[in-house]
């Protein structure tokens, strides 16, 4: 019956110039051949000749220093049979390097007593190497079993940072317990092993999935638990035990490789039969959807996946003889020796043995969670256990084709936008949208009277935004909360969250939204990536069509700021979200994810990378071909005074000043796409314009807005504005915005130089700065 070999690195505990973690000694062509092993940090310059030692080489590996040394026996003795000897070493002070000239200090010189090599005790055993921090016996006898059983691993090293001697007598036990017929050392770590300025690997604000780590303090600096940060670890294990290991796997305790198919080879076996004698092992980190109480988790309860998950993490295997044993051994490869490519050999990481004692939920997002078949399988065939299972979800009853879901509704919240309304409204009603659900807050120029009498008329529905000042929501978000509930919204086919600015631009077909339902197919979400259109040099207000009047936009292709790339997402109102959002519907079901046909402006497929978050396009995912947002967020000169002076709606602390003009205000095209869409628009509006009602309400917020800009104009402060926003400066440098970096719109344009925008600038100009700060507004 196999029992636990308990063995301890050699380190010094005390503070040195160089501080040892382990040496180890074998006996080789009539000599002592060794290997000093120095922590990080430790530069191999730092290593001094000594008496009796003869260093062969020096060499950095992961901040550390390795060394490679004889020293000649002192008789004819065999040295296997003999006490371990006492070697002398000698190292300098970080900073010393003698090869630099001069005259360095004397070295310290200390002696150590090295380890003797066990290569006998794992020779032609296929091995794991594990790392433990505080994972329980249960989990790494769980996971000796695992590899035993389905991959024929017949030893075992694990790496033990937290010693404690009631994990070995557990261990012991269990092996015994449960008959595994596998050699197990257990090396001790008398020294922490962590990178020491890292919180512990236990807490959440360590595992790579966890949400919220905006909101979390990070954990104090633990250099006993934290992230390995002593990577000559695996050398160290390599000279001591494996060196004539028949196939090595390096897989933490909390590591379970996939399942084993039978009539192929294992992990083992492929080591031995890679071209280099290695293999590359790729991780994928899993997760219980729930725990039960007082229960302790196990890999068992482990049944659940991101869906969205792309990268993983890296490891490897080899079969040391054939590698060579100088090929040095990392944690994520092995140096100068590449697996065999296009073969990868899959694990899984069990991430609430890994961060314990916490919620799945603060592990990784729920929406992100989908029940994996073979983890399933594997829990309750390979280790008969009940795991608790996510629901099982379903998607709203409803017709596939986009072009038959029903009505288009749109939600937006508004505050003093009453001359703007009607254009807006008609617009909308031209291309296809049926219903309109508006809230507003506080307002002066007559929005709400008039939203009330349309609402009478059965042209929207109009409703008081629940936000208070002071509340947890912004105004937006809580107009989108008290949405969900209103028949409107709940009956609607298609949904969206936009505002009075923003105008659908349907290029293709009729340019209506029929034509674009045609077009999408089953497609049950579509994203309108936003064209930032500029005040086209237009200072004065006018009661116009901004259809007609503004023309000039940013570039499709424009990256900075970062606003420019926003999009707004019309989507089926299937319930694969849970709730509306800003930017796109939010709360996705994670069951569902692979219901969801997210398409962007050209019609091509969202990655699933967005489906959980991301309210903004890349280069991979813009696209403008069948429709695109015009986003008219500053209009004339002095309708933004009054912008300004109203506040935002969804950024309640935020001024509109300056820098939200110069940022926003992208006069560098002409695009006139939408205009083809006027002739349908003025159809509408002479419509609704012939209601009596709405004609008097429509003149008494245009009249109230002539009236709020004569009365800002009159004050010093925004004639001064004023004067800027309308400057050659802003006129020019709006449209040359693709020319500055991300910094220079967080900082402002005070910090272009004031003769920029009249320069011949060459084709490849770009000017940015360093801030750090939040925007200038």
């Amino acid at each position: 019956m196999a029992s636990v070999i308990r063995r301890h690195l050699m380190a010094e505990t005390s503070q040195t110039d160089a501080p040892l973690l382990d040496a180890v000694m074998w006996h080789a062509d009539g000599a002592c051949q060794l290997r000093l092993m120095f922590a990080n940090p430790t530069k191999s310059a730092q290593i001094a000749d000594s008496d009796g030692l003869t260093i062969t080489e020096r060499r950095d590996v992961a901040g550390g220093t390795m060394v490679l040394a004889t020293a000649a026996t002192s008789d004819d003795s065999d040295p296997t049979t003999q006490p371990p000897r006492c070697i002398e070493i000698a190292t300098w002070p970080p900073g010393v390097d003698p090869l630099l000239g001069g005259t360095p200090p004397a070295p310290t010189r200390r002696n150590i007593t090295p380890a003797r090599a066990e290569w006998d005790l794992m020779a032609g055993r296929d091995c794991l190497i594990g790392q433990r921090l505080e994972e329980s016996p249960a989990t790494v006898l769980d996971w000796l079993s695992w590899h035993e059983d389905q991959h024929g691993a017949t030893g075992a090293v694990i790496v033990n940072r937290t010693p404690d001697d009631g994990f070995i007598d557990a261990l012991n036990a269990g092996i015994d317990a449960r008959d595994l017929d596998i050699r197990v050392v257990v090396l001790d770590c008398p020294v922490p092993m962590g990178k020491p300025d890292m919180g512990p690997e236990s807490h959440p604000f360590l595992a790579p999935d966890a949400p919220g780590k905006d909101r979390m303090t990070p954990p104090e600096p633990d250099a006993q638990r934290a992230p390995m940060g002593q990577g000559t670890i695996f050398e160290i294990v390599k000279w001591r035990f494996l060196a004539q290991a028949r196939a090595v796997l390096t897989l933490d305790v909390t590591d379970f490789l996939c399942p084993h198919e039978d009539g192929t080879p294992t992990a083992f076996d492929a080591c031995q039969a890679a071209k280099k004698g290695v293999i590359l092992l790729v991780g994928r980190r899993v997760y219980p959807w729930r725990v039960r109480p007082r229960d302790e988790a196990r890999f068992a309860d482990h049944i659940c996946r991101q869906f969205d998950a792309r990268r993983g993490m890296a490891r490897w295997g080899c079969a040391p003889t054939k590698t060579g044993l100088e090929a040095t051994w990392r944690m994520a490869r092995v140096a100068y020796a590449k697996p065999d490519p296009g073969k990868v050999y899959p694990f899984w990481r069990a991430m609430a043995l890994r961060v314990p004692d916490v919620k799945a939920a603060e592990l990784a997002p729920k929406t992100s969670l989908v029940e994996d078949e073979t983890l399933l399988a594997v829990a309750q065939d390979n280790f008969g256990h009940k795991p608790v299972r996510p629901p099982v979800s379903k998607v709203k009853a409803a017709p596939k084709k986009a072009a038959q879901a029903g009505r288009t509704a749109i939600v937006t919240t508004m505050k003093n936008e009453g001359p703007f309304i009607l254009e807006w409204l008609a617009y909308h009603r031209a291309i296809g949208v049926d219903d309109f659900l508006i809230y507003t807050n506080d307002c002066t120029d007559g929005t709400d009277t008039m939203l009330d009498m349309l609402t009478e008329k059965g042209l929207v529905v109009h409703r008081e935004n629940p936000w208070r000042p002071g509340g947890e929501l912004k105004p937006q978000h809580a107009a989108l909360q008290a949405s969900e509930s209103e028949p409107v919204i709940q009956n609607a086919g298609w949904s969206i969250c936009m505002d009075v600015d923003e105008f659908i631009n349907i290029k293709i077909g009729d340019g209506t939204l029929k034509a674009l339902y045609d077009a999408m197919g089953e497609a049950n979400m579509v994203s309108l990536t936003w064209r930032l259109f500029g005040n086209c040099d237009v200072h004065e207000y006018k009661d116009a069509f901004l259809l007609d009047q503004f023309t000039t936009c940013a570039p499709e292709v424009v990256r900075k700021p970062h606003q420019a790339w926003g999009f707004k997402t019309l989507f089926r109102n299937i319930d694969l979200y849970k709730k509306m959002g800003v930017h796109r519907p939010k709360g996705l079901v994670p069951d569902l994810w692979d219901r969801v046909k997210w398409i962007n402006g050209s019609g091509k497929p969202m990655p699933r990378e967005l489906f959980r978050n991301g309210w903004r396009s890349t280069m991979d995912t813009y696209g403008y071909d069948w429709v695109q947002l015009n986003h008219y967020a500053v209009r004339s000169a002095e309708s933004f005074l009054v912008k300004r002076d109203r506040g935002r709606v969804n950024h309640v602390d935020r001024d509109q000043g300056l820098n939200y003009w110069f940022r926003m205000n992208h006069n560098a095209e002409t695009e006139t796409s939408i205009q083809r869409m006027i002739p349908a628009l003025q159809t509408e509006y002479n419509r609704l314009m012939a209601d009596p009602d709405i004609r008097a309400a429509h003149e008494y917020s245009v009249g109230q807005h002539q009236d709020k800009i004569a009365a800002l104009r009159a004050t010093e402060n925004y004639e001064k504005f004023y004067g800027e926003l309308t400057s050659s400066r802003f006129e020019r440098l709006s449209r040359i915005l693709h020319v500055f970096g991300s910094a220079v719109f967080g900082a402002g344009p005070g910090v272009i130089p004031p003769d920029l925008q009249d320069r011949d600038l060459p084709p490849d100009f770009f000017f940015t700065v360093e801030h750090d700060g939040e925007a200038e507004h």
